[in-house]
């Protein structure tokens, strides 16, 4: 399926999606070797492919999705970024994210590739446990974010954690 088709058919899952300037808006560029954006996790409603290296996508208000980001030069590496962020309605405050229209709540942002490297892995160990990153508790994130920042090793994300989060917030704690 295409990305096209599998954002429609979540969209038809999901309902109707709100009107796009409800939505946050993450552009998204790909020039092979040179600059790459990519969406690691996270579920868009909708897409629209603007041309063959550039496309939006669209997530709710609410939704957490990863974003990475990576360029390159005649000299190597110029850019290795990773941003965990929960999209906020526009009206919401939010920090500004380059190719994140209005912006968005970061929950977690490393530079630098070793860091992204390590982010990629922990989202890998995630998913490896059947659980989707998207879902993972937003305090989780920031706490990874903290850690690394600190130079220390971030606690895992478990089973029992994620049950804890869903609990709580099926109670509104």
């Amino acid at each position: 399926m295409t990305g096209l088709a599998a954002a429609s058919a979540r969209v038809g899952r999901a309902g109707a999606a709100p009107p796009p300037d409800e939505l946050t808006h993450v552009e998204l560029v790909w020039i092979e070797k040179q600059i790459e954006h990519w969406i690691r996790f996270g579920c868009e409603v909708r897409e629209q492919v603007l041309d063959r290296r550039r496309r939006i996508l669209f997530f709710r208000p609410g939704s957490v999705f990863a974003l990475v980001r990576w360029a390159a030069n005649e000299h190597g590496t110029v850019l290795s970024r990773l941003d965990i962020l929960r999209a906020v309605p526009r009206s919401a405050p939010c920090q500004t994210v380059p190719t994140v229209t209005p912006g968005g709540d970061i929950l977690l942002r490393v530079d630098g590739w070793p860091k992204v490297e390590r982010v990629l892995q922990l989202i890998d160990a995630i998913e490896a446990i059947g659980i989707d990153p998207a879902e993972v508790s937003p305090d989780h994130w920031r706490h990874v974010h903290n850690r690394l920042t600190a130079g220390e090793t971030p606690r895992a994300y478990t089973m029992a954690r994620h049950r804890a989060f869903l609990l709580a917030r099926r109670i509104g704690a």
